[in-house]
């Protein structure tokens, strides 16, 4: 073994353990969005479970082990693990389109990997290019249909561009639900969509669904509220009424 390659297999094991956040991938728990109100209010692009941002000291170390992953990368260029591991760091420092840089040469060393294409999607979501996610979730999903997780962020992918594209949503959301009808996520996120689609109706019924699966889900609340106040403005209020509309603003918020 010479040099370069001992030197490569340190680096490599102390990146593995200084980065620890990995990707979250097809089994993760990114995708669940917010009440309907509240979707004009947090950052589409920090999902629940995203890493802390950091800061100072800790900021510019995570920046350094960044810029050596990627060295190594370019030094490697035909090293799957070496293209993986820089972009989880760039990832890690929101640098998204470097990370997509290192995924997409992954992608192209091995185009039957999985992880490479979905995480290109997780990259595109927290950058909000949701067009681009779409893309790869899609491709992902070509591959695995029963993903449920992915499925659901292509669903969320919908939701959050400008201007939202509602009915996209709750199909790819009741897809996910054909394959488990109780996946407490994709309930959650298929009530908001169809209460920011102004149907109160089927919004309930789905909230109902939500509730017997997890009665301490901790947006319940929210999310009944949202529907009352969307059935208050259809109710008729005179000659001149018409049926009310969802409430929210098309703008995003997130995650997974």
């Amino acid at each position: 073994m010479n040099k370069d390659n001992i030197l490569f297999g340190i680096i490599g094991l102390l990146l593995g353990f200084i980065i620890g956040f990995m990707f979250a991938n097809s089994a993760n728990q990114r995708a669940t969005a917010p009440s309907s109100a509240a979707l004009t209010q947090q950052n589409p692009a920090l999902p629940p479970d995203h890493p802390p941002i950091q800061n100072g000291a800790n900021q510019q170390a995570a920046m350094a082990e960044a810029e050596a992953a990627g060295k190594l990368a370019k030094d490697r260029p035909d090293n799957f693990e070496a293209q993986m591991k820089a972009a989880e760091a760039f990832y890690q420092i929101q640098r998204f389109d470097e990370a997509a840089e290192f995924l997409k040469r992954a992608n192209q060393l091995q185009p039957q990997a999985y992880e490479p294409i979905v995480n290109l999607g997780n990259v595109y979501f927290d950058a909000e290019r949701y067009e681009e996610a779409e893309k790869w979730y899609s491709q992902a999903l070509k591959t695995r249909p029963d993903d449920i997780n992915v499925r659901t962020d292509l669903g969320l992918t919908f939701l959050f561009r400008t201007p939202p594209d509602n009915d996209r949503a709750i199909k790819e959301f009741r897809a996910s639900l054909e394959r488990d009808p109780r996946h407490e996520q994709t309930l959650q996120n298929l009530t908001v969509a169809l209460t920011h689609a102004g149907l109160a109706k089927e919004a309930e019924e789905t909230l109902a669904k939500l509730q017997e699966v997890n009665p301490a889900n901790a947006s319940l609340s929210k999310l009944r509220s949202d529907i009352d106040a969307l059935k208050s403005q259809s109710k008729p209020q005179g000659p001149a009424s018409s049926p009310g509309q969802a409430t929210t603003s098309p703008k995003n918020n997130n995650r997974r």
